[in-house]
């Protein structure tokens, strides 16, 4: 093998390489450096960036041999000093979540530090240019340099409030948790915040054990074809190559799914391919370089098949069938009143059809998967340990199990670290066949997919056709909903009928509408998969009915406020479900808080949302957690639910303290697959609400015991606590009160263009029950709000005849950090008895209105209605910052 000699972080370097390496991958695989990520080896993330001769540079797309003789450093190298600089900095501004860009981000904020640039905002907004953060919405991070700068130049590390601490709606600015005891209510640093900064804190992918294999999947080329042979013998041959896995060698279970088990973990000859992520054969070997190559060279012969693709056209009479029992995956729907004579007795009626696109979530991490063959004690049986970036541990640990055709006690599954996930991590992706790996061959094997087969491979935001009719009295209060919706499922079932239950569920928003007459389908198609992502179907319900909002305000010569704060829901009002609102309703708490501004300024859009909180609809909401007490008085917090960068672990473990008033040193918080902990998928924004209240108590049985003892007395102990809710009916059931979800989340933003149209400024008001983490909390609105002005101008992954048209991250649309307007959160408190200390899900409705809101503004400043997304087009409707723009009209 070639050799290559550089200096890495001071130190005389020789590395040997394959062929074809980066320089990333010999910072990796050959030296093992962790801190450079790779997210996607495009060069467009960031996620790699490294020093070359003290210049900032992108590891994955340097050649190895440009680095002979040269200087590289990574973030390991960096002075100490700028290493805690920087690491403080992120962390008290809450400039980290999941942490998987911010190694990357560092380093190019350690430029900055070097050249005195950190304090200049269009400076650090221009660097930042060339990294991708999923989670902050960048401006945090901005903060964070700031603050790094700060410290950089006095020479003392950050121990003061935010630069922006979390506002209340009541006028209160926190910066609680500061020198304080980081318990409930508290803005606490991040769980292992400043580990995530430096690279310390592992992810899947940076995970090496001795005799570890790797492995690479070979997917299909066609959407839709009949495969009739896999000749494996081309790969096998290839140095390195251990072993091939196809159909043939599953023992259990071929299919899995989270609701529907129809999506097979390798397409068997004579079976049809039904998208472009299917999974064909894995190919093992003592290299990843060695897996890719041989992976290349499996041949798949068969026969290519013209894909379905319209989900109109996969309802007819006599279409190919995609589904096990057809292309219907599932219809909801929903009756209450008489929706025709309503609509007959209203003074003003308007009809409009909405159109919305397939979202790539675009997550920086990229799935990855390490299996290690275990002895279980209980009887000498042999069983398996997964490492897992998924969400959901216990779904992983049953689904598994089954294809391994094994009790599900046999098989372990630990969450690592999760880098990002938004709903994109909660089908089975590579877990499976990494685990059938391990078993087979007695051996560890790692699987890593790469940019291109992620986006292939996991599900996608549903696109939807909404076709809605809807009615207004003369004072522009509603009458009648009537909503037709269609959502494209793809290849498989995922949780798509969910995902369209919920957009029927939340067809009125955060509306009391007397008669509604809803229908949604979630339809099998040949694109690729649809299943969750952040809004789950409440985001593009909201944008039809908030674009219909304002066609009736028009009509009635009602403002766009006025007519919002006439139909909001109140206490005691029904959601579109026929739910009776409680107490703790904050939809019209929301609306207030953003009346100013939407007065404020002369372009200014509007819109509400509203976002259950658990699945509800039927289904059962638990969350559990064990709280064991390790040697020396250690606390081992043990939970079912993914930290993904919400701040779930830091929650946790702010209740252990709030509870006990234990050191949080000592508390450690992982998420494994053991029974006790069962917890179910991290979706539905529910974690924190079901998590916090079974910590809680949990928290209070440890807190009895060390009123009279030592925490090193307990050692060996167990506590465990438990939360269930069980009490919400499906859609459609007949009740006075039919309770579909446990609570819900509010909302009301504001869009406020300059005198060019561009967007200044987002206002965003959101009931979260209870503050928990105040300063996380604003984060992941700020974060959320980002990825609702991508989803509203400018993000999509369009395919052709069932194929992506790009797999390059650059395609995507995603909105860049000098493009980010100011966004202002305002949070309010209007507390639920379900969830713990009263809190509410955050993750999902921070930008449930983003996108109705951005079409009100720009329907008030040029008179028209976009009701298609993206709002792309030739006029410009971001501030321009840094020479750069995001661009919308109408099509």
């Amino acid at each position: 093998m070639p050799e290559v000699t550089f200096t890495l972080n001071g130190k005389a370097t020789t590395a040997t390489y394959e062929t074809g390496e980066t320089l990333l991958d010999v910072l990796r695989l050959g030296l093992g450096v962790t801190s450079a990520k790779n997210g996607c080896s495009q060069g467009y993330c960031g996620c790699c960036t490294v020093l070359v001769d003290e210049r900032p540079a992108l590891a994955c797309q340097k050649d190895v041999n440009d680095v002979q003789g040269r200087s590289v450093t990574t973030l390991e190298g960096l002075p100490e000093r700028a290493r805690q600089v920087l690491a403080s900095a992120f962390v008290a501004e809450g400039g980290v979540q999941c942490g998987f860009c911010t190694p990357g981000v560092a380093m190019r904020a350690y430029t900055l530090l070097r050249r005195g640039k950190a304090g200049d905002r269009e400076s650090v907004a221009r660097a930042l240019d060339a990294h991708l953060c999923r989670c902050t919405g960048y401006r945090r991070i901005f903060d964070a340099v700031a603050a790094a700068g700060e410290a950089w130049e006095t020479g003392a590390l950050p121990d003061r409030p935010p630069r922006r601490p979390p506002r209340f709606a009541d006028d209160r600015a926190t910066s609680r948790g500061i020198g304080q005891r980081p318990g409930v209510g508290a803005s606490a640093p991040r769980y292992r915040g400043e580990d995530l900064v430096l690279g310390t804190k592992p992810f899947v992918g940076d995970l090496r054990v001795p005799g570890m294999l790797h492995a690479a999947v070979v997917l299909s080329e066609h959407p839709r074809s009949r495969v009739a042979s896999i000749d494996t013998e081309p790969a096998l041959s290839r140095p390195g190559v251990v072993r091939v896995l196809t159909a043939a060698d599953v023992p259990g279970e071929r299919f899995v799914g989270l609701v529907v088990r129809d999506w097979p973990v390798f397409v068997a000859p004579g079976e049809e391919t039904h998208c472009v992520g299917d999974v064909i054969a894995l190919v093992v070997a003592e290299t990843p370089t060695a897996a890719r190559r041989a992976a290349a060279a499996v041949r798949v012969d068969g026969e290519t098949l013209e894909p379905l693709t319209d989900p109109s056209i996969a309802l007819e009479v006599g279409a190919p069938r995609v589904g096990p029992a057809g292309n219907l995956l599932e219809s909801c729907t929903i009756s209450r009143g008489d929706v025709d004579a309503a609509l007959a007795a209203s003074a003003h009626v308007v009809s409009a059809r909405f159109t919305t696109q397939r979202i790539e979530h675009a997550f920086l991490e990229p799935e990855a998967c390490l299996a290690l063959p275990t002895t279980l004690t209980a009887g000498g049986e042999n069983g398996v340990k997964v490492y897992s970036q998924g969400q959901g541990v216990h779904d992983e640990q049953a689904q598994i199990a089954a294809v391994l055709g094994v009790e599900r006690g046999r098989v372990e599954v630990e969450l690592v670290s999760n880098g990002g996930a938004f709903g994109g991590k909660e089908d089975l992706s590579i877990q499976g066949q990494t685990a059938l790996a391990a078993w087979l061959l007695g051996r560890p094997v790692r699987c890593v997919l790469s940019r291109e087969q992620s986006i292939l491979l996991h599900p996608k935001r549903h696109p939807m056709v909404l076709d809605y009719t809807a009615g207004c009295d003369a004072e522009g209060r509603l009458t009648a909903v009537r909503a037709r919706i269609l959502g494209d499922s793809g290849a498989y079932a995922s949780v798509g009928g969910k995902v369209l239950e919920r957009a029927a569920g939340h067809s009125c928003g955060p509306y009391s509408v007397p008669a509604v007459d809803i229908e949604a389908k979630a339809v099998y198609t040949n694109n690729p998969p649809s299943g969750a992502m952040r809004g789950f179907g409440a985001n593009q319900a909201a944008f039809a009915i908030e674009g219909v909002l304002d066609l009736l305000a028009e009509r009635a010569g009602v403002d766009r406020y006025d007519i919002r704060e006439r139909n909001v829901l109140r206490p005691g009002d029904r959601f579109a479900t026929g739910q009776v609102m409680t107490a703790s309703c904050g939809a019209l708490a929301a609306l207030q808080a953003v009346r100013d501004a939407y007065r404020s300024a002369a372009h200014t859009g509007i819109a509400c949302g509203i976002k259950n909180t658990g699945i509800g609809n039927g289904l059962e909401d638990t969350g559990r957690v064990i709280l064991r007490v390790l040697e020396g008085g250690a606390l081992e917090v043990v939970t079912g639910f993914t930290e993904m960068g919400q701040g779930l672990f830091t929650i946790l473990r702010q209740v252990v303290v709030h509870e006990t008033g234990l050191d949080p040193a000592v508390i450690r918080v992982v998420a494994r697959s053991e029974a006790a902990a069962l917890s179910g998928m991290t979706t539905a924004s529910r974690a924190t609400a079901l998590g916090s209240m079974a910590a809680r108590r949990a928290a209070q049985a440890l807190a009895a015991d060390l009123r009279d003892h030592g925490p090193a007395e307990l050692e060996g102990r167990e506590y465990r606590g438990e939360y269930v809710c069980d009490f919400t009916v499906p859609p459609g059931a007949r009740a006075d009160n039919p309770v579909t979800h446990l609570t819900f989340g509010y909302a009301a933003q504001v869009v406020i263009l300059d005198g060019d149209g561009r967007i200044e400024k987002v206002v965003a008001a959101h009931d979260v029950g209870r503050a928990v983490n105040p300063l996380s909390c604003v984060a992941q609105i700020e974060g959320a709000v980002h990825m609702g002005l991508g989803y509203a101008l400018s993000e999509d992954l369009p395919c052709e005849k069932g194929r992506p048209r790009s797999l390059r991250l650059r395609d995507l649309g995603i909105i860049r950090a000098s493009q980010v307007p100011e966004i202002e959160v305002i949070l309010l408190e209007v507390p639920d008895e379900v969830g713990g200390y009263g809190s509410k899900g955050v993750g999902e409705i921070g930008l449930v209105p983003t996108a109705a809101a951005v079409a009100s503004a720009l329907a008030a400043f040029d008179g028209t209605r976009r009701t298609a997304l993206p709002m792309r087009g030739t006029a410009a409707v971001t501030k321009r910052r840094g020479g750069r723009r995001v661009e919308a009209a109408a099509d």
